[in-house]
């Protein structure tokens, strides 16, 4: 078995992110983006020529996933929004839970056919369960997955039909199985994290099916292999670790999200870096996460 080996955690963007989530790498921009769910940002860092942009949206914003050029779906609090960010040009908006006006989309990822899976949760954060789990396919049709829970976080993909899922307040990581209908055959709790690691927040995939995991209130990242052993753990400047995504000229290049959601003052000035971006070099190569695929014709009529 590879050893996992790591540097030391570098700051990329000094930020004070309230919320940083929805870590996506763009190739042919060859650039990070990231939102602040809080401030309604998202961002972007080019890291070959350093340049930086921030796009301002008019709601909380969960996730953004790639479609081509600068063509994204945004993942807003009640709305999948398909827009071009550099023009600001809205081709579509799907509502979400319309009758729960207080939840909001959180986290959100392609699967390896190209399909979309997100989140929901209480922005209030109150302790009930009325999140859920969803898929938006090729056709643009939307189907729950799951229901009742508190937090989601993830998903992260072993193929198309197995995942990881989180619901970040119960500190559990669930290993789920689908069928080609869409409905559940199998969900086993994976990991349960302790009250010492915090909740497990974003999460990615490695080649070799090695889970990162992000900790929130935990101040680090740790690797779990198919096992749930734990093989690895990166410690952090920054308190509230939310998002990672693989990416850069290799795809061996961690980029973290944090945040300063509900820090003390003496928590923030123990770490000080929270809310920034951070990058990890890694002798692992990362799953690269897929465009939001829909059909051709769809495509051609909406774009």
């Amino acid at each position: 078995m590879k050893i996992i080996k790591t540097q030391e955690p570098k700051v990329l963007w000094k930020l004070n992110c309230t919320l940083g989530e929805g870590t996506l790498w763009v190739g042919e921009h060859n650039s990070i983006y990231f939102v602040d769910i809080k401030k309604k940002k998202i961002f972007s860092l080019n890291i070959k020529n350093k340049k930086t942009k921030i796009f301002k949206v008019n709601k909380e914003i969960g996730f953004i996933a790639h479609i081509k050029d600068h063509i994204f779906i945004l993942g807003l609090q009640g709305e999948l929004r398909i827009q071009n960010l550099k023009s600001k040009k809205i081709f579509k908006s799907i509502s979400i839970e319309k009758n729960l006006k207080l939840n909001r989309i959180n986290d959100g990822k392609t699967d390896p056919a190209g399909n979309l899976w997100f989140g929901t949760m209480d922005n209030l954060e109150r302790k009930i369960e009325r999140g859920s789990l969803y898929k938006l396919d090729k056709n643009l049709i939307l189907t729950k997955i799951d229901k009742n829970y508190r937090i989601t976080n993830g998903p992260a993909f072993i193929d198309q039909f197995n995942f990881y899922h989180t619901d970040s307040p119960k500190k559990t990581i669930y290993k789920i199985k689908i069928n080609k209908k869409n409905k559940i055959l199998s969900k086993k709790i994976f990991v349960k994290f302790t009250p010492e690691d915090g909740s497990p927040d974003g999460m990615t995939l490695d080649k070799n099916k090695n889970l990162w995991v992000a900790h929130f209130h935990g101040a680090s990242i740790s690797v779990f292999n198919n096992k749930a052993k734990r093989i690895h753990k990166i410690n952090f400047p920054a308190k509230n670790i939310t998002n990672c995504a693989f990416g850069g000229d290799n795809n061996s290049e961690l980029f973290i999200t944090t945040a300063t959601k509900g820090m003390s003052k003496a928590d923030k000035k123990k770490f000080s870096y929270s809310g920034c971006l951070f990058s990890v070099k890694t002798n692992s190569k990362g799953i690269l996460q897929k465009k939001f695929s829909f059909k051709n014709e769809k495509k051609r009529s909406l774009l």
